[in-house]
């Protein structure tokens, strides 16, 4: 497996967002783009495409309900190369797999409940949270994308 590295990116209309713009509140979105480092870099980064919604609802971070379980389904979906968050089990909406389903519950508490109203983390950090996940769980039966980490950067 071939890793292929993306940037999760967060947008949502929330307490920090100031809206001078004369636009109408947005809902949230979660776009996948090409990595780049620093807000200069950012300037010409590429959307690669855009996470959709659940028809159960919307996303939304920086608290712990269904728009977070909404987008840790659809994060770790991709992330994870699992497929379609309702076939594989991670979305509550679906048939759950109880592990995916407390994978997905955990990365809501640890990660997205902390989030402001918009955000970046790359494909490599999501795996490497749930890789520790499933070591601290004792599970030893890994998805896929899990078995071989990104290489970390800087190390020569």
């Amino acid at each position: 497996m071939v890793y292929e590295d993306c940037t999760y990116h967060g947008i949502q209309d929330g307490p920090e967002t100031v809206r001078d713009d004369g636009e109408e509140w947005q809902p949230a979105r979660i776009l996948v783009e090409t990595p780049e480092f620093g807000p200069t870099e950012r300037q010409t980064l590429t959307v690669l495409r855009e996470l959709p919604e659940p028809e159960g609802g919307g996303f939304g971070w920086g608290y712990n309900g269904t728009g977070t379980s909404n987008a840790a389904a659809v994060i770790l979906a991709d992330a994870l190369g699992l497929g379609d968050p309702d076939e594989c089990g991670i979305s509550f909406l679906s048939d759950e797999d109880k592990t995916l389903g407390a994978l997905r519950e955990d990365f809501c508490d640890d990660v997205l409940s902390q989030c402001c109203d918009q955000w970046r983390l790359r494909r490599g950090v999501v795996l490497r949270w749930a890789r520790a996940w499933y070591l601290q769980q004792g599970i030893n039966a890994l998805p896929a994308a899990l078995y071989v980490l990104p290489p970390l950067y800087g190390k020569g």
